[in-house]
């Protein structure tokens, strides 16, 4: 069954953080998902949580300077300490506020020497990710990022992704099947979604090319979601886009899965 999460770092940006998810739950989103929590304390984001009966099914990591274009750790040799202390960080929040799963991000890589060197700090940092995460019950989201929007991502194509996670044996590492950047990417939506069942433990949405809201460009999601429940995912699938005009306004096309509230 089709359940979609308010991605309250994209939507609702007109307000406060912590604004948006009183408007998230007004508009009748009944989990939300989210980049960085981390400029509150846990149990301010917890109350936000509360007050609007939302749960939270992902977070991620702390990325470094995202407005200087940093994009994460751990394919980058030099930020290992850096790595462990933002997963650290990021299980602490992922558990205080009751979310099951950490997005980890990989990092920006084009100016590093050696790429076989970089895969295999990626692989002993997500291992370390994965086993942090594990002690709390938590699972980590791997995400390809595709190259137009982020040039340089460690990871750009869901199949060599998927080979990477399957070589570290983490059972709780996971794929994030982000259908916007697989669709720049690599495309063939529909069969990648029942081939890959049991591979991705999140998605996220958004129309292409642009990023608006996934009622307008070149796929179909009527029969993407009908994909998703085919494959037998009960997840959630986050909306990680970027609204055309306000995000209320633009919310016609998820009418069938937003619970209204008076």
């Amino acid at each position: 069954m089709t359940r979609i999460a308010a991605n309250l770092s994209m939507l609702f940006t007109d307000a406060p953080f912590l604004d948006r998810f009183d408007r998230a739950g007004a508009a009748g989103f009944q989990a939300v998902e989210f980049l960085f929590p981390y400029d509150h304390p846990i149990e301010t984001v917890k109350a936000a949580l509360d007050r609007n009966g939302l749960s939270l099914t992902l977070i991620n990591a702390p990325a470094g300077d995202w407005a200087a274009g940093e994009r994460g750790f751990a394919a980058r040799p030099a930020k290992r300490a850096e790595f462990e202390a933002s997963v650290a960080k990021a299980v602490d929040y992922a558990a205080g506020l009751g979310c099951p799963r950490i997005h980890v991000m990989s990092g920006i890589v084009a100016d590093e020497p050696d790429r076989d060197a970089c895969e295999a700090v990626w692989s002993d940092n997500m291992r370390l990710a994965a086993d942090m995460a594990g002690r709390a019950g938590l699972a980590v989201s791997v995400e390809p990022l595709n190259t137009r929007d982020v040039p340089g991502y460690f990871l750009a194509h869901q199949d060599p992704t998927l080979a990477l996670i399957a070589a570290l044996d983490r059972r709780n590492v996971l794929l994030q099947f982000d259908v916007y950047h697989t669709q720049i990417m690599d495309g063939d939506i529909i069969r990648r979604i029942e081939r890959l069942r049991g591979a991705y433990g999140h998605v996220q949405i958004a129309g292409v090319p642009d990023r608006h809201e996934p009622d307008s460009g070149e796929l179909a999601y009527p029969q993407i979601f009908a994909a998703f429940d085919r494959a037998g995912f009960d997840g959630w699938l986050g909306c990680e886009y970027n609204p055309r005009a306000g995000t209320e306004e633009g919310l016609g096309w998820a009418a069938p899965w937003l619970d209204a509230r008076p």
